[in-house]
């Protein structure tokens, strides 16, 4: 056992948190109005509290202290004097054990009760009043860490975004019903690294697993009470701790053990990371880390006590202003790209990030930090581009470097595969990249994140088994979650027995799935619709940890799901085969490849290029892709992408005399690739297909 001195020895401030050096450990804690800062140490079970150590007085606002003999293991909390004015955004409460905002790992979790608040939650003053009450026993505790480990001969697989394809999943997830693993396994970290799921990710042809929040986060109090779970985990605990509920029986060492098993695979990691805010919620919240340390540096607050600057709609917003709470993400960012070895990260409200004193600037510190910094400027950067905040929407704005979630993709090709009316210039701009949005300032078309389907919203499944969202699950009356996801049930509200009905809704599917893969741009497709994954018509899943969420291997393996996933790895190997499917540059469409063929041209079904009447003819429905490259000196590739949403079954003169091959149509997946002997083409109604032909230019 640990002989805990009387006090702390003197300490480095250079960087903050709990640090093993084999001789003991160095704690720093950033706090620029706290008066005192006590360590307190806790037995192995995290339960007695030991020891209260008086931590060195500041140099820079950092407080620190330097306990020799500790190692890793050591449990430990923080208690931060100072005055409690919330008038004046201050407050310390020195009752309340704190995490430390840098702690690597941590130990039990949070037991809910009324201790946990900084104020009586009874007091007529509300939030004015303190409560002096210990929140020891109910707070989860930090562990000093040793993050060792072999990383020697990992490489990370740096995949050119335009051969990037993600695949957005969740950890627990994704294998919590996979029965080729014993069921303790399911659900954790090492399930994912399984050699099963990795020859599945394989299989598909993604080259990218992007991951929802495994940051340690809170299970919201009100969401525990009835009988749910916080499970997408976007409220943030810690940002340095992976999330203990996925861990197995060695703990974050799984995770580091799946990246490697991911990247020897081939495939990327991305992590989703949340730090537009934290878990602490508003004024009236718990003091759990950052209130209870500096809520007045911490957090960006209006001009009174509340939390009314809420650009997050989650109650509070980090403030990315102030240095120490900008070295902080930055910190937690390099961590996990060094630590952990992800290879890039997807930025919650990110809008967020970037909002300055006078609104958004793409020119914010965050984004010049970020774009100077040697480890994390190579990495993927993906910024979801909004937020509920003034002038929240920004797509298109983000700095050079960040590709960003284009809904108006999302959107635009939902409508146009509903039958939705005047889609068709829309639905062009979409599948040639967003030139539109991201043609500036030398962005490429990898820019645009173009999906159909996330975790935010109705599965593909979903999207054509359901007219209207169906979130009584989530206990809020159905009035949470998004109330137009321009969905349609083409004939019944939900699964079906019906042939017909079956058998549309899986061509929508593939056509939708054939659009995202074919058009410029970096695809993204969420977990299981590669075989039609539903919940049921709910889309607003983040509290259920169950069926309704989890990825059903047995469907996935049913004939019908099979016959999908066949489908969904052939479009993957075409864009992989196709140059210009994948282009780096976007098209103009007056660039000539060869004697009267353009890099980009757009056709009807009677193979004749659109004309400014077509464009603005509302009942148009049809439109067909061509794109054009060259391949060496001689050759030229030439690809169309045919797009039915008429529900008519229609015959296309195809766009140009060459001999086209046809490479795949979604009304008929299992037909094979083979050339296409007149030169006209049937395509079903709500169907899509992909042509292709190559010529030498002296011919």
């Amino acid at each position: 056992m640990l002989r805990v001195p009387e006090r702390l020895e003197r300490a480095r401030t250079a960087r903050l948190g709990a640090h093993w050096d084999g001789l003991g450990v160095n704690f720093a804690l950033f706090s620029a109005n706290a008066t005192k800062v006590e360590l307190c140490l806790f037995d192995a079970a995290g339960r007695r509290e030991r020891a209260r150590l008086a931590m060195h007085e500041p140099d820079s606002n950092i407080w620190s202290g330097y306990l020799p003999n500790a190692s890793p293991g050591l449990i430990y909390g923080f208690r931060v004097h100072g005055p409690y004015e919330p008038h004046n955004g201050h407050r310390f409460n020195p009752a309340k054990l704190l995490l430390d905002p840098y702690a690597r790992a941590i130990a039990g979790s949070v037991r809910w009760n009324d201790t946990l608040f900084g104020y009586r939650l009874t007091s007529p003053r509300a939030d004015l009043s303190m409560d002096r009450r210990d929140s020891a026993a109910a707070m989860p505790k930090s562990v000093v860490s040793d993050d060792a480990f072999p990383w020697e001969g990992d490489r990370r697989p740096q995949v050119p975004w335009s051969e990037t394809i993600i695949y957005e999943a969740h950890v627990r997830g994704l294998t919590r019903l996979f029965d080729e693993i014993q069921p303790p396994q399911r659900g954790t970290f090492a399930a994912l690294g399984h050699p099963r799921v990795i020859d599945h990710l394989r299989r598909l042809g993604v080259t990218t697993v992007e991951l929802l929040p495994v940051q340690a986060f809170l299970q919201d109090r009100i969401l525990l009470e009835k009988g749910l779970s916080n499970y997408w985990g976007y409220n943030t605990l810690c940002f340095f701790s992976p999330e203990a509920r996925y861990f197995g029986e060695i703990g974050a060492r799984e995770f580091r053990e799946t990246v490697r098993r991911l990247h020897a695979a081939g495939l990327e990691v991305i992590l989703d990371v949340v730090y537009n805010h934290t878990c602490e919620g508003s004024e009236r919240g718990p003091t759990l880390c950052w209130r209870g340390i500096d809520n007045a540096s911490y957090y960006r607050l209006a001009d009174d006590r509340r939390y009314t600057i809420n650009d997050t709609g989650t109650g509070n917003t980090l403030n990315l202003s102030h240095p120490r709470v900008l070295q902080m993400v930055m910190d937690s960012l390099r961590y996990w790209a060094t630590s952990f070895h992800v290879d890039g990260f997807r930025f919650d409200l990110a809008t967020t990030l970037g909002r300055e004193p006078l609104g958004f600037d793409t020119g914010a510190g965050f984004f010049d930090a970020l774009m100077q910094d040697p480890e994390l400027a190579s990495l993927k950067l993906i910024a979801e581009p909004w937020d509920v905040g003034p002038g929240g929407y920004q797509l298109g704005h983000f700095p050079s470097g960040f590709a960003e979630w284009n809904d108006r993709f999302r959107d635009g090709l939902r409508r146009y595969w509903r039958g939705d009316p005047g889609m068709r210039p829309d639905v062009a701009a979409r599948m040639s990249g967003s030139g539109d949005i991201f043609d500036t300032r030398a962005r490429r078309p990898w820019s645009s994140i173009n999906y159909i389907a996330s975790h935010d919203g109705m599965t593909l499944n979903d999207l054509v088994s359901y007219a209207s969202k169906h979130n009584e699950a989530n206990g809020e009356d159905n009035h949470d979650g998004n109330g137009d996801e321009h969905s349609a049930n083409w004939g019944a509200e939900g699964e079906s027995d019906d042939p017909d009905i079956r058998e549309r809704r899986r061509r929508l599917q593939r056509s939708m799935l054939t659009s995202v893969l074919t058009a410029l741009g970096t695809p993204m497709v969420l977990s299981g619709d590669e075989y039609g994954r539903t919940q049921k018509g709910n889309n607003n899943a983040y509290c259920q940890d169950n069926e309704t969420s989890w990825f059903a291997w047995n469907l996935a393996r049913s004939e019908e799901g099979e016959a999908q996933c066949r489908f969904f790895s052939r479009l993957t190997k075409i864009r992989a085969a196709y140059p210009t499917l994948r282009c780096r540059s976007f098209l103009s469409g007056n660039n000539e490849i060869a004697p009267g063929v353009t890099d980009l041209s757009w056709w009807d079904e009677r193979g004749v290029p659109l004309a400014p009447e077509d464009w603005v003819n509302h009942e148009g429905r049809i439109l067909i892709l061509r794109r054009a490259c060259r391949i060496g000196e001689d050759q030229v590739e030439i690809t169309a992408v045919m797009l039915n949403a008429d529900h008519k079954t229609l015959n296309f003169k195809l766009p140009g005399n060459f001999r086209w091959r046809l490479l795949v149509d979604s009304g008929e997946p299992d037909k094979g690739a083979h050339e296409i002997e007149r030169d006209t083409y049937v395509l079903a109604g709500h169907g899509a297909a992909v042509i292709a032909a190559r010529f030498k230019t002296d011919d």
